[in-house]
C-alpha cells in the first residue's frame, strides 16, 4: 500500500498551499487583530483565542503577493509547533488533501537557493501542484530574524551609551 500525506490546502494568491494536518490545531474566521510595536511587516499582531495569545502573520506579506482586503473568505490557520500556536492569515482554507508519498516531488534547488526556503515539496492532487510547507522554517526564519535585530539595536544602543 502506497503510504499518503495528509495535508490541509489553503489559498493564498492564485497558489494553493499545504501544511501536515499533524501541526494544524485548528481553522478560525479572522477576528479584530491587535498590532505590535516593532513587529515585522508579515506579522500582523496577535488575537486572544479562548484565552492563549496567538501571534498572526499574513501569508500574503510573507510571500511577497500584493496586499488584498481582507474578505469573509479569509481564514486564520492555528498551527502549533515547537509547542507554541501561531496563526496564518490565508485567502482561503479549503480541504484535507490526501497525496500519495510517490506523488510528492522534492523542492526545486532554485526554491532552496531563494531567500524563501520554507518550501518542503511539490505534491501533484487532481492536476494541481500543492507547494508544501515546512512550518519550523516558515515561522522561526520570521522570530529568529527580530530576535537577531533586537540583539543588534541593543547592541547599538549599547555602543552609543558608552560614548557619551
Amino acid at each position: 500500500m502506497n503510504p499518503e500525506l495528509h495535508i490541509v490546502g489553503f489559498q493564498v494568491g492564485r497558489e494553493t498551499y499545504g501544511v501536515p494536518i499533524t501541526s494544524l490545531h485548528e481553522i478560525v474566521r479572522v477576528p479584530e487583530i491587535t498590532a505590535v510595536p516593532d513587529a515585522p511587516d508579515y506579522m500582523e499582531g496577535v488575537i486572544n483565542l479562548r484565552g492563549k495569545i496567538v501571534s498572526v502573520i499574513d501569508l500574503r506579506k510573507r510571500f511577497g503577493e500584493p496586499k488584498a482586503a481582507l474578505n469573509r473568505r479569509n481564514r486564520i490557520l492555528v498551527v502549533e509547533h515547537g509547542g507554541r500556536l501561531s496563526g496564518l492569515i490565508v485567502d482561503s482554507a479549503s480541504e484535507v488533501l490526501k497525496i500519495p508519498a510517490n506523488e510528492i516531488e522534492p523542492s526545486p534547488a532554485t526554491l532552496q537557493d531563494g531567500g524563501l526556503n520554507c518550501v518542503t515539496g511539490l505534491g501533484k492532487y487532481r492536476g494541481r501542484l500543492i507547494v508544501l510547507l515546512d512550518m519550523a522554517k516558515l515561522l522561526d526564519s520570521g522570530v529568529a530574524r527580530k530576535e537577531q535585530a533586537e540583539r543588534a539595536n541593543g547592541e547599538a544602543r549599547g555602543a552609543a551609551a558608552a560614548k557619551s
